[in-house]
């Protein structure tokens, strides 16, 4: 299970500043929000705002581009995940990404995909594989799906069910937060529904950052939400003020349809 904190009501992130960069392309420009611990924060706006480039950020997962870089500070935790002793790799163990395409590994069983990122960092320890498997399935709400077919391939799965077991693989390694970029873009209503739900029940241990094109879904699924606009964040606040009464024109414009 994650980490326990005992500042309750200090942010899980802090984003002072937050610039990047895709080469001479500035992609986010000066972003500065408290991203709450064991809550869902939803991140909107129109293609290209910057929201993907926002939560990779989070983990460092943007320097991994060729020429892409960023500036100013994250703190996790309060420490500045950007300092040179935070090695990227253990970040990202406490961090982790579920992407907008559902990647299991296609070569590797339903198991060996929740069990992957154990195994690849030398963690998995002697006797424990079988309580992880089935906890991480439980607690992606795929285990009474895929019980009875843990040695077939993780792309044998429909995609609602592949998604879930990308989640199940990133929960396996422990993080303290989610970053979940589109989840839902490629699953039909009735996935989709179930990804909802789960996110839902994340919260309750995990922070949960998500980026969606679906303002319903951000209204569905979060607690607070963060409107870009090219590069820059015009507005947070509480989702149910956000969407009833927003303080800024240009948010009134996008989540009225009037651009986006």
């Amino acid at each position: 299970m994650p980490t326990s904190d005992s500042e309750t009501g200090a942010p899980k992130f802090r984003a002072r500043s937050l610039s990047a960069w895709f080469g001479q392309h500035k992609v986010l420009d000066d972003i500065t929000l408290d991203i709450p611990r064991n809550q869902v924060t939803a991140v909107i706006g129109p293609s290209g705002c910057g929201k993907s480039t926002f939560i990779r950020c989070l983990n460092r997962m943007h320097e991994l581009v060729l020429g892409a870089r960023a500036a100013g500070a994250v703190e996790l935790d309060g420490e500045d995940i950007f300092d040179e002793s935070v090695d990227p790799v253990l970040l990202r163990r406490r961090v982790g990404m579920v992407f907008q395409k559902p990647n299991p590994f296609p070569m590797m069983s339903v198991r060996d995909n929740v069990l992957a990122g154990l195994q690849l960092s030398g963690r998995l320890a002697r006797g424990k594989a079988d309580e992880i498997v089935e906890q991480s399935l439980r607690q992606a709400a795929l285990w009474d799906e895929v019980a009875d077919r843990l040695d077939r391939p993780g792309a044998s799965l429909s995609g609602g069910q592949q998604q879930r077991l990308c989640i199940a693989r990133a929960l396996a390694v422990e993080p303290e937060a989610i970053l979940m970029d589109e989840p839902c873009s490629a699953l039909d209503p009735i996935a989709t529904a179930r990804i909802e739900d789960l996110i839902h029940t994340l919260s309750d241990d995990y922070t949960v950052v998500v980026v969606t094109h679906n303002m319903q879904q951000a209204t569905r699924v979060s607690d607070r939400t963060a409107f870009f606009l090219q590069g820059a964040l015009i507005e947070y606040a509480d989702t149910d003020e956000l969407f009833t009464a927003p303080h800024q024109q240009q948010t009134e414009d996008y989540i009225t349809g009037k651009f986006g």
